[in-house]
């Protein structure tokens, strides 16, 4: 069996927040279950290959933005490679250039996104910053908890096509209007960082199971549960002090 490629696209263009640590975390929880992974970081001017298994877009500034779309466009590997079933994770900023359209500058100027999320994304009217907490429902119907933090200027608005990934508890999210991300098919957009895969385990292990097409043995972490549950009732205190 081959391993199991994940693609860290343009860390030099969408790497500020710690978000290569996404890649770190879905390595490690595939050789935990002994299951060969590779880690392929692909740089701009780079051909992005077309056989990766989930791919991951991070937080950047707006030229970073801009130069990722160009980027991404001009090589149209990663759009063959969805095509092909590949999983897409794209967190605040990654998460906005997959959508329709976004804005970037003093003059917000409206940018092309690369059109596999049906979500636009305005300025708006405040900056989200601060830890936030979401409820997550899984595909099985159960529901999982989302801590991370956010640190975004851009209001993204879902159309019709998308569904939102998280219920917002803390924090701004999407818009305000209580929810967080967006799914459609497997490329799915959220704004916390974290890094938000070491955070939320749970949620790396659904990429993962995504993109191998079958369900993975749970890897039970009393210690990590422990920091989860102490994470999240400091999160909720400083929510009821807002």
């Amino acid at each position: 069996m081959s391993p199991v490629e994940i693609v860290l696209v343009y860390q030099s263009l969408l790497g500020i927040y710690g978000d290569r640590g996404n890649a770190m975390v879905l390595r490690q929880r595939l050789a935990r279950r002994g299951i060969d992974a590779t880690l392929t970081v692909v740089e701009p001017g780079d051909p992005l290959p077309a056989t990766g298994a989930v791919y991951l877009l991070g937080g950047g500034e707006d030229a970073a933005q801009v130069s990722a779309v160009r980027a991404l466009k001009a090589d149209g590997h990663l759009f063959r490679a969805l095509d092909d079933g590949a999983v897409l994770f794209a967190v605040c900023a990654g998460y906005q250039i997959v959508g329709e359209t976004f804005t970037v500058g003093d003059n917000d100027d409206v940018i092309d996104g690369l059109g596999l999320l049906d979500v636009t994304t305005r300025r708006g009217p405040e900056r989200a910053v601060g830890e936030v907490l979401s409820t997550w429902t899984k595909p099985d119907g159960t529901e999982s908890l989302i801590t991370g933090f956010e640190n975004h200027g851009g209001f993204t608005y879902l159309g019709i096509n998308a569904r939102p990934l998280a219920r917002m508890e803390i924090g701004i999210g999407n818009a305000g209007d209580g929810t967080d991300g967006a799914v459609q098919g497997r490329v799915l957009g959220i704004y916390p960082h974290g890094p938000i895969l070491a955070r939320n385990p749970e949620l790396a292990d659904h990429l993962l199971e995504l993109a191998l097409g079958r369900e993975l043995d749970p890897l039970p972490d009393p210690e990590l549960d422990e920091l989860r549950r102490q994470r999240i009732t400091a999160v909720r205190k400083a929510g009821l002090r807002r």
